[in-house]
């Protein structure tokens, strides 16, 4: 049976385990559900994720959610390319930079990403400035690392790269709002502030069939 992923369009945590499914070369059938419809609160798809959020993954009779639970599945099912490495030392690294990104980068991305799209709480500027400081930080580490490496950890793409990409796509999103304009973020252009990191993201962007994995109300 093919693998189903249930997903939706502008999810940084969807489109992790799109990435994760392309780069193994994966065939599986795009469930993509419509928010504005309530399609991810139906009872039909709250019997495979009573959260009700998504990603979710089914393949044959096993279903999981969580996006990071969801890579780490694929990995080890489908081990072909290797995404959190093939020693005890690069799936450390690995899993230190994926958890300095859920730990830190995330929740300020949120504080961040949410007021500037959805226009509620734009009078927290100060709590604003602060995630904003937080995430120039953390791009700049980033940053440093990419220096004199193409990628995050190792001499290959791997789980690091792939959960931390979708979510720096978001904020740089949102900082090409309207409403970003008064807090002077400082992340763009990418290439000005963060050279190396603009380059990994043109590298991720360069791989086969990145196309099908982009948010597609990102197009419009």
């Amino acid at each position: 049976m093919a693998i189903e992923l249930y997903w939706g369009s502008g999810s940084p945590f969807a489109w992790r385990v799109m990435l994760t499914l392309e780069v193994k070369g994966l065939v599986y059938e795009s469930k993509l559900l419509e928010f504005s419809k309530g399609e991810h609160k139906a009872p039909a798809y709250l019997q495979l994720n009573p959260r009700g959020k998504v990603p979710t993954l089914k393949d044959g009779g096993f279903v999981v959610y969580e996006s990071l639970a969801m890579m780490s599945y694929l990995d080890r099912k489908y081990p072909t390319p290797p995404l959190f490495g093939t020693t005890a030392e690069e799936t450390g690294a690995i899993w230190q930079a994926i958890s300095e990104c859920e730990s830190y980068l995330t929740s300020a991305g949120d504080k961040v990403v949410r007021p500037l799209f959805f226009g509620k709480g734009l009078d927290k500027v100060e709590e604003i400035q602060q995630a904003a400081e937080t995430i120039r930080h953390e791009l700049k580490t980033l940053d440093q690392r990419l220096a004199s490496a193409n990628w995050l950890v190792g001499n290959a793409i791997s789980a690091a790269d792939i959960t931390i990409f979708p979510l720096i796509q978001l904020i740089l999103r949102a900082a090409t709002k309207e409403a970003a304009q008064p807090f002077n973020l400082q992340l763009l252009p990418l290439a000005t502030y963060y050279p190396n990191l603009a380059k990994w993201v043109g590298r991720i962007e360069a791989l086969p069939n990145y196309q099908r994995t982009y948010p597609p109300h990102w197009r419009a």
